[in-house]
């Protein structure tokens, strides 16, 4: 199992970036992040921050520079309006759902078919695995 690691780390590094995005120089960091709001839908930075476990201001400095591409949109809250909603700008959208759409349909079908028991003795593997890469190596992700 140990050995099997790190090929599944390395087949989603090696996810092809679709032509319409690859002069952006999108990395990791901005691939959780696109798939937290294309997953979870438009979000505010300190919501992304928590769902990426790194620092609003971390995020605030991704959502700036993939704004300035044209890759994510920004647009103040309506209930409030000292927040900023953030969300992927719809002409990148289809190219978005294409990139991580081979990873998602794996993992969908990889868990679907396990009891609630067996997915959850899953993700707690992996994220045992994550805090001790963490730990082990200081580095946030």
């Amino acid at each position: 199992m140990i050995s099997l690691m790190p090929r599944l780390v390395a087949r989603s590094k090696r996810m092809p970036i679709p032509d319409q995005l690859r002069d952006f120089a999108l990395t990791p960091r901005h691939l959780s992040l696109l798939a937290l709001l294309l997953y979870d839908g438009p979000a505010t930075v300190k919501e992304l921050a928590a769902g990426l476990q790194v620092a609003s201001t971390t995020v605030s400095l991704m959502v700036g520079d993939l704004n300035r591409q044209g890759i994510l949109q920004r647009r103040e809250d309506e209930g409030d309006r000292r927040r900023t909603i953030v969300s992927i700008d719809e002409e990148h959208r289809a190219a978005i759902e294409s990139w991580l759409a081979a990873g998602a349909d794996a993992w969908r079908t990889a868990l679907e078919p396990l009891t609630p028991a067996e997915r959850a003795l899953v993700i707690n593997a992996l994220l045992t695995f994550e805090r001790e890469t963490k730990a082990a190596t200081g580095q946030p992700d």
